[in-house]
């Protein structure tokens, strides 16, 4: 496959943004997810919310606006849109379990044909504590979305017919963006909605341990 091919990282986020339909109240995880926030415009009413505490959540800060207390659940510096909540996390996770949040977006290490989800780690070093919130958005918003690398470092496959990692949660996942593809799980496959410039279906196909159709 051509090198050039295929989304960069800030253009996979882009694509994710360019579909969150107006008003949908979205939980964005940590990692690639939270540049979603900063590429949806100003204009359109997308509600982002933080499972540390925060509805209304904004782009980061330039480095003039930074508020060392204002960050969301990757620790990371934002801002607040017009009409932003602050509340305790215990509340915010009461939005998530009772079914409040039209969508997520995760990033994950596996995802599976019939839409489990992997995306937790027990690495000591790491900088997220192991399965944090994901379990609850993976469960309590209406949709999940997956934001990911289409396969590993090593070139191995992410997009598999089983996870041979640890399920986060069991048949969640509704679509997947990668770096070649935009995907639809369904009837335990993957439906390509759209590819990358410059990328084959089969070329897709070569690089997934599943099914994939057009």
């Amino acid at each position: 496959m051509n090198p050039q091919a295929g989304f960069d990282r800030r253009a996979m986020a882009q694509r994710v943004a360019r579909d969150i339909p107006e008003g949908w109240v979205v939980n964005l995880g940590i990692g690639l997810p939270t540049q979603i926030c900063d590429l949806v415009s100003a204009d359109r009413e997308v509600i982002f919310h933080s499972e540390n505490g925060i509805l209304g959540m904004g782009p980061q800060p330039t480095p003039d606006q930074v508020d060392p207390w204002l960050v969301n659940a990757g620790k990371q510096a934002v801002t607040l849109r017009p009409g932003a909540s602050l509340f305790h996390h215990a509340d915010s996770f009461t939005m998530i379990r009772g079914g409040h949040l039209d969508l997520c977006v995760l990033g994950a290490f596996e995802v599976a044909s019939n839409g489990d989800l992997a995306n937790w780690t027990t690495d000591s070093n790491d900088k997220t504590p192991a399965v944090g919130g994901a379990m609850d958005l993976a469960v309590g918003a209406r949709r999940l979305w997956v934001l990911m690398e289409h396969v590993t470092k090593k070139g191995q496959p992410r997009l598999v017919e089983r996870c041979a990692l640890p399920l986060t949660a069991p048949g969640v996942v509704k679509r997947v963006y990668t770096n070649l593809a935009v995907l639809e799980v369904i009837d335990r496959k993957f439906k390509v909605l759209d590819l990358a410039p410059g990328v084959t279906l089969k070329e897709v196909q070569n690089l997934t341990a599943a099914p994939v159709v057009s």
